[in-house]
């Protein structure tokens, strides 16, 4: 096996390991999750960059990284949602969003068995790319907030309650727009997908 695909194996076995430590309750839990969600997410840019540069590129490698970024990224909207509820009650965005995520990766994966018993392996394209950044990129701008307020208590020490009444307000509000924009992402990856493949979907049988 090489290099590449050892790392991608590394945060797929990083993800339950994350899943477990968002969940715990201990103290500087969210910024150990911060710290090993931006490690886990860096090892999808380096496998990908190094398979690439030194022609590395294998069936296995596309299969397998999509699903590897499928695994994290779901395993952190669960724990948000998990962590949500448990101190607000379930909120409808975040359910909703969760479902969106679920039900396209679930999509997509089954796409890609059905092409995979074709002989074609199919990678990510530029749009499941941008959907997975984007959902990174959400999720570690929560992880951080998360740190701060939970963590630290920044609001509490420094008495941003009093400077600005909704700052827990406004901090959702961001959190939700990053995730909406992912959810957005993750149908229109969805649908392209969908239909570059369709031509393999047999309705016949």
């Amino acid at each position: 096996m090489n290099t590449p695909n050892k790392l991608t194996l590394a945060r797929m076995i990083a993800t339950p390991i994350f899943f477990a430590i968002m969940l715990m309750d201990f103290k500087y839990h969210y910024l150990v999750a911060l710290v090993l969600f931006i490690a886990a997410s860096l090892t999808d840019m380096i496998d990908g960059k190094m398979a690439r540069k030194y022609n590395l590129v294998t069936d296995f490698g596309k299969f397998l990284d999509p699903l590897a970024d499928k695994m994290l990224t779901t395993a952190a909207y669960l724990g948000f949602m998990f962590v949500y509820g448990a101190k607000f009650g379930f909120s409808w965005q975040l359910t909703t969003i969760v479902f969106i995520v679920l039900f396209r990766e679930f999509m997509v994966s089954s796409l890609r068995l059905v092409t995979a018993n074709a002989g074609l392996v199919v990678a990510a394209n530029i749009w499941g790319k941008l959907k997975t950044v984007s959902q990174m990129v959400g999720i570690i701008a929560a992880l951080f907030f998360y740190t701060l307020i939970e963590d630290f208590n920044v609001i509490g020490a420094f008495n941003l309650i009093e400077l600005c009444p909704c700052i827990i307000t406004i901090i959702d509000i961001v959190i939700m727009v990053l995730f909406w924009i992912s959810a957005a992402l993750c149908v229109i990856s969805g649908l392209i997908y969908l239909n570059e493949c369709k031509s393999y979907i047999n309705t016949s049988k």
